[in-house]
């Protein structure tokens, strides 16, 4: 019933993750009923994303197509014989927009999961392994999601970088019961956590 040309939109917009069809509609008569220029740059935004964006081939982080690594490892200011392990591009600037941290980033490229079919071949593991030794790395911060699939990472880098180097100092980042958070919402997860990495008063 609808123009052919809206149903495309349509259609395009239901594929992003978490878009259903009733939003992806909404977002389509927004778009047609809002200034074209709107339109117009959401579509040269996209056009050029794939060609302007690239991945570090250090960090993995994403970066500028005409730079060469990130930023975030070329800065003399930080600190690269400190590495903290994330998942996924995105997770950085979580942390960065902290400022609390000075040192820097590799991305895994996601998380261990059989179920899935992501071993651990998948990943940038074998990178990290790298440059813990041509940076000789002193400390590594492994700060994957606090899932299952995180854990089991953490764990698989907790001792495939200790057969590496045992020397090398690991690190996770703390977890728990966050502020606010009344106990009976916790999870299981959060809770066995936060008995984990319990402190003295």
């Amino acid at each position: 019933m609808l123009p052919q040309a809206l149903t495309r939109v349509i259609d395009a917009l239901s594929r992003l993750p978490g878009v259903g069809p009733r939003t992806a509609e909404r977002y389509a008569y927004y778009l047609f009923k809002s200034d074209s220029q709107i339109s117009e740059s959401i579509a040269e935004a996209l056009e050029n994303l794939h060609t302007d964006v690239k991945s570090c081939p250090v960090t993995f982080a994403l970066i500028d197509a005409d730079t060469d690594v990130s930023p975030l490892y070329s800065d003399p200011k930080r600190d690269r014989t400190t590495i903290m392990v994330v998942e996924e591009p995105l997770d950085i600037y979580a942390i960065e927009s902290t400022h609390s941290y000075q040192g820097t980033y590799h991305v895994l490229g996601g998380a261990i999961s059989p179920i899935d079919g992501v071993t651990p071949e998948q990943l940038h593991i074998g990178e990290l392994i790298k440059r813990a030794n041509n940076d000789n790395a002193k400390e590594i911060i492994i700060a994957t999601n606090p899932s299952v699939e995180g854990e089991s990472t953490a764990l698989y880098l907790e001792r495939i970088l200790h057969e590496q180097n045992p020397n090398l100092k690991l690190t996770r980042l703390a977890r728990g019961l966050p502020l606010g958070v009344d106990l009976s919402y916790a999870d299981q997860i959060t809770l066995s956590a936060a008995l984990e990495n319990r402190t003295n008063l």
